[in-house]
């Protein structure tokens, strides 16, 4: 049983290393900028309502 443990541990230190290197992944650079039809239509930071939808509410809404 004592042999097993510390091979348990690298295991999970090795495991968390390659998670965090993968979570780290990604494109490098500024942001892209939105496209030129959506800056004319107004502020693209607001969501539009899609007729026909009814606005469930979510647990989690008053804390956003």
């Amino acid at each position: 049983m004592q042999k097993s443990l510390p091979h348990f541990i690298r295991l999970t230190v090795v495991i968390a290393v390659i998670g965090l290197a993968v979570a780290g992944c990604g494109r490098k650079g500024d942001l892209d900028p939105p496209s030129a039809a959506a800056t004319k239509e107004g502020d693209v930071s607001k969501p539009t309502k899609q007729p026909g939808t009814v606005d469930k509410p979510f647990l989690l809404d008053p804390l956003l």
